[in-house]
């Protein structure tokens, strides 16, 4: 199937390794140009090298204050546009509700919910310019049924959801879609170092959904936050 987004340009952050490299893949797999950044600078040039496509590798902390507009601006600076965003930013550490403490839930918040907002909000000016865009934030099934070991990562990427679901019914007028992909466990290096065990996903077949997600195809697609994660969620809604 073609995803009709070859020659459009894609940013995706956090994109060394993991999910989110497996998104970056896929997306110049189906032709989009792509914009990586990671703090690890030589993992990141590993990742830049691996690309089918045309990619471009910025060393950045995404969670950093100015770093998301400062990605944005090069991003356009480098191929003129910005149409695809996929926001990503590593998960926080293990902690019950009651035991983290109040610079814990801080930093959760900035990483995992203030800086996807950052990155929306630098985006959207330029995907309003040519009424076209796809955004997908990179969440965890945590939005929709919380693990107790993970009360950092459960309260930030909720309030994530709630956000993401009321600014996407601004955009979708003007062509622009707005979605979560919340992955269950895959066989990723965080999902090593938490000690997780039982079946896990193929990181490719994920970065695979993101594509979908950030294609013509999907554009009747919004508000909605995709479980990846082998049925693990038992909830209904």
């Amino acid at each position: 199937m073609d995803l009709g987004i070859e020659g459009k340009v894609a940013l995706v952050t956090a994109s060394s390794k993991g999910l989110g490299r497996a998104a970056a893949f896929s997306l110049s797999r189906e032709g989009a140009k792509t914009v990586l950044c990671a703090r690890g600078e030589d993992a990141l040039r590993e990742a830049e090298a691996a690309m089918p496509g045309e990619a471009f590798a910025i060393p950045a902390d995404v969670t950093d204050l100015d770093s998301p507009k400062r990605l944005v601006d090069a991003t356009v600076e480098r191929f003129g546009a910005l149409d695809i965003l996929v926001a990503n930013s590593g998960g926080p550490p293990t902690a019950r509700a009651l035991e983290a403490d109040e610079a814990a839930f801080e930093a959760a918040l900035n990483a995992n919910l203030l800086t996807s907002i950052r990155l929306v909000r630098a985006a959207v000016p330029h995907m309003r310019a040519v009424g076209w865009g796809r955004i997908v934030l990179m969440t965890s099934r945590t939005v929709k049924q919380p693990i107790p070991t993970l009360a950092l990562s459960n309260t930030a990427r909720t309030g994530l959801w709630a956000w993401a679901k009321t600014a996407a019914q601004d955009l979708f007028p003007e062509g622009i879609t707005l979605n979560l992909a919340c992955p269950g466990s895959h066989a990723t290096d965080r999902a090593l170092a938490l000690g997780l065990t039982g079946p896990m996903g193929d990181p490719a077949d994920f970065g695979d959904v993101i594509a979908f997600l950030c294609s013509e195809q999907a554009k009747f697609t919004t508000a909605s936050a995709v479980l990846v994660d082998g049925g693990e969620t038992l909830g209904l809604l």
